[in-house]
């Protein structure tokens, strides 16, 4: 209202409708009120074409949700609960299911509220655009829960000068925008120091003025992605992934405790997991997700619009329902509701 870019409305209905709206009331995508709020004060009428997508989109959100999330979250909890006790190979693996994990967990969620709001008529913001395949930091924040990222830009960022000021205050708005990111999370010195740490990684391309290098999707519709973009994207993964464990220890120092065990001769030792046939079957199927989301990375999400035959697809739709069915056993909560 302030700034003149929605005027406030005298429906009260819509207000609260706009407040209230469920699907993404508890972890987003968070939506601006220039977006979400006219779309209550319009007739709607039931879309088909709208509804089978977002049925699709649901049963996307739903298999990451189910069959990578909760799948990894117990091998992620063995493995980051007692990591004194598993050799530098469960660690390394213990920290990549994790990344994946929370990737599948809130990703899926957005999918499931985007998809949700379909059915009803609404369209909500896209919230993640594959952000392992980015080939640096800045690339991946671009691609990462985008609605909150683009809230700090906006509110926080902006007015406290952005990139428009001197060096000293570039790097103080970078620094500050990320570690309040970290201090949304939780009160923990882990969410402050994960947020520091991505701010460490983000001011040496600010500096350089490279944050803004890569802004179109990496590999446009070719299949085999360059050398270059494959090591850009596996490097900007493993700094993704070390930052990630921060964010899932208890404390600092044991953060530092599971980086040190990673390094470690024992990397090369058969991994000390008490299912490791199930560790690697989550792999596997962590492999699947990431070759299905490359193949459609131009798409928002891979059953969008896939163009292949109705019985393949219809094969690929009733596969992944009873998949979500047989690893639907152990539940596990969604990472962000606690945020």
């Amino acid at each position: 209202m302030y700034r003149r870019k929605l005027d406030p409305t005298d429906n009260i209905v819509s207000f609260f409708a706009f407040v209230s709206f469920f699907p993404q009331l508890v972890a987003g995508p968070i939506e601006r009120a220039t977006n979400l709020l006219p779309q209550f004060e319009v007739q709607r009428n039931f879309n088909l074409d709208e509804a089978k997508l977002g049925l699709r989109q649901i049963l996307w959100g739903l298999s990451k949700k189910i069959i990578i999330a909760d799948s990894s979250a117990v091998f992620v909890n063995e493995i980051f609960n007692n990591a004194e006790n598993h050799n530098s190979s469960a660690l390394l693996i213990g920290a990549i299911l994790f990344a994946f994990q929370i990737y599948g967990d809130f990703s899926g969620y957005s999918d499931i509220a985007i998809g949700t709001a379909r059915l009803f008529g609404f369209s909500l913001m896209k919230n993640f655009a594959y952000p392992y395949f980015s080939r640096d930091i800045a690339e991946f924040w671009r691609r990462w829960h985008i609605s909150l990222s683009t809230w700090f830009r906006d509110y926080l960022y902006i007015p406290l000068g952005g990139s428009k000021v001197g060096l000293i205050k570039k790097i103080r708005n970078i620094l500050i925008i990320f570690i309040v990111s970290g201090f949304w999370h939780g009160a923990n010195w882990t969410f402050i120091f994960w947020g520091f740490l991505n701010a460490l990684y983000f001011i040496p391309l600010a500096i350089s003025e490279k944050n803004r290098t890569n802004l179109g999707i990496i590999g446009g519709n070719h299949l085999i992605p360059k050398l270059t973009d494959l090591l850009k994207m596996l490097s900007t993964f493993s700094l993704t992934t070390i930052a990630w464990i921060f964010f899932r220890a208890d404390s600092i120092k044991e953060a530092f405790a599971y980086i040190q065990g990673i390094v470690h001769r024992s990397i090369f030792d058969l991994p000390s997991i008490s299912d490791l046939n199930g560790a690697i079957k989550v792999l596997v199927w962590i492999l699947i997700f990431t070759g299905l989301e490359w193949i459609y990375k131009t798409k928002d999400f891979p059953l969008e619009q896939m163009n292949i035959p109705k019985f393949f697809r219809w094969t690929l739709y009733f596969v992944l329902i009873l998949l979500i069915i047989s690893y639907s056993g152990q539940p596990q909560e969604f990472i962000y509701f606690q945020f």
